[in-house]
């Protein structure tokens, strides 16, 4: 993931930061409790696309 690119994107129901999981090759936002996948190296911040995080995940 790119890190300029990293540094621009947002959570688009929070609007707050995201952490890249490249184990998963997610963003994740901790506090949307959402995981938005990246596909072939492009980030979907779609909400309907998002993975619910568990509350163990969003602790980490």
């Amino acid at each position: 993931m790119d890190k300029k690119l990293l540094d621009i994107l947002v959570c688009p129901v929070t609007k707050g930061p995201l952490i890249y999981d490249k184990k998963n090759q997610e963003l994740v936002s901790r506090s949307a409790r959402l995981a938005y996948p990246i596909k072939d190296g492009i980030p979907v911040m779609l909400e309907d696309d998002a993975r619910q995080l568990s509350a163990e995940e969003v602790e980490r």
